[in-house]
């Protein structure tokens, strides 16, 4: 059974969730502040975080910003009751997978979190199992979540990862930034498709060494980006 965290300082709002969580036939954890709502996550394993961001203690931007930072890639679904864009961009920018604005329906909420677990399914079937890949200097550990460069292991964020490995896996395709944007982040932040490119080229900046001419992601212009098929691939 999958097990889910909701960190919500609204007692009515957290039964309210547990209620139809249980009905999806998921095991649900409640805690009402933040401080309380990262020591869970980081001490316990979870399927899925719902996070509020207005809580007392800590806030849910910096939980989710201290979660990612300890390597926990545990999805996380952020609540807010405020609508402007800057949330959501924050949201997205430090990890969080989905974002949904209070007031939200059940249904809206089941399908987000549906959407979530299938997204999360299709990223481990994409990535080879525990097989680890190679190209050039670049090696991709799937199962760890790890990546290094000549023997050097990258700090990379959970998108910047998610971002590799997808390209890597299927090297010579081009994506389209929705396609990117969809895959790695889901259907809900169509129209953030500069997300992608702020993306790549931070993560060009971690694993290129010239980054006017990229060995590893190239660019078609108009298009999206791809992985280039020309470096030797060596699976182990």
């Amino acid at each position: 059974m999958k097990k889910v965290l909701i960190v919500e300082d609204d007692i009515s709002i957290s039964e309210l969730l547990e209620i139809h969580l249980k009905d999806m036939e998921l095991e649900v954890v409640k805690v009402h502040n933040g401080n309380a709502g990262l020591s869970r996550a980081l001490n316990e394993e979870f399927n899925l975080i719902v996070l509020d961001i207005m809580l007392p203690g800590l806030n849910g931007l910096e939980i989710c910003k201290q979660i990612r930072k300890q390597e926990n890639y545990t999805p996380v679904l952020m609540l807010t009751s405020k609508s402007e864009e800057i949330d959501k961009i924050l949201g997205l920018e430090i990890g969080a997978d989905d974002y949904l604005t209070k007031p939200f329906s059940i249904r809206e909420l089941t399908a987000r979190i549906k959407a979530i677990f299938r997204r999360i399914d299709s990223l481990k079937k994409g990535s080879n199992g525990n097989t680890i890949l190679t190209a050039g200097e670049l090696s991709i550990d799937p199962a760890k979540r790890r990546a290094t460069l000549k023997g050097v292991r990258i700090d990379l964020t959970q998108k910047e990862f998610d971002l590799l490995l997808v390209m890597a896996n299927n090297p010579g395709r081009t994506y389209t930034r929705e396609e990117l944007l969809n895959t790695v982040w889901g259907y809900q932040y169509n129209g953030y498709e500069h997300t992608v490119n702020s993306h790549i080229n931070r993560l060009r900046a971690k694993i290129e060494d010239d980054l006017d001419n990229p060995k590893y992601i190239k660019t078609s212009w108009g298009v999206g980006y791809w992985f280039n098929d020309e470096i030797q691939q060596v699976l182990k």
